[in-house]
């Protein structure tokens, strides 16, 4: 848990991280994902099957975005809400065949999605799709079914722009 609490603490949200399009992966993801390699964490696929007597079916996982000693943290910028039900579900399964201790899920705290337009002025950006006020009922509703999860939200104070912390500019 040390390495997640180092890239946490280490993460700074820079106006570029948002104002490229990621594709597959956003800047702040891969920053996230970056520094977490480096310390040894790495994607995972499990191959999980179902057997009665001789038959056996395949029923692969999600890949985790990384793993290591247990730990399966998600990193979710910009993705829609369906994409938490399909991480606790994955955190929920694995915990249950045992290839799993903990969930960890990364995402934007509330306040940081409703200030973009404040912190970096004359650049828009839509209300995200994934945010803490999301997440947080899909949990409390039973999301993630026994898998113990630590969730982190990104906030602004975490924001820098070029000119230093965005809270001296507004």
């Amino acid at each position: 848990m040390r390495d997640i609490i180092d890239v946490l603490t280490s993460f700074r949200l820079k106006r570029e991280r948002i104002e490229v399009a990621g594709g597959n992966k956003s800047r702040g993801s891969a920053f996230i994902g970056g520094f977490l390699a480096t310390r040894g964490w790495r994607a995972r696929r499990f191959r999980t099957a179902i057997a009665v007597d001789d038959l056996r079916k395949e029923s692969p996982t999600r890949k985790a975005d990384c793993f290591k000693h247990g730990i399966g943290p998600e990193i979710e910028w910009s993705n829609k809400g369906p994409f938490y039900d399909r991480d606790l579900e994955n955190f929920r399964l694995l915990i249950d065949l045992g290839a799993l201790s903990a969930g960890v899920i990364a995402i934007r705290a509330d306040e940081l999605g409703q200030s973009f337009r404040l912190l970096w002025r004359g650049w828009s950006h839509d209300e995200p799709a994934t945010s803490m006020p999301k997440l947080l009922p899909r949990i409390a509703g039973g999301g993630g079914a026994g898998c113990p999860l630590s969730v982190f939200g990104i906030t602004k104070a975490l924001c820098l722009d070029t000119g230093g912390p965005v809270e001296q500019r507004v």
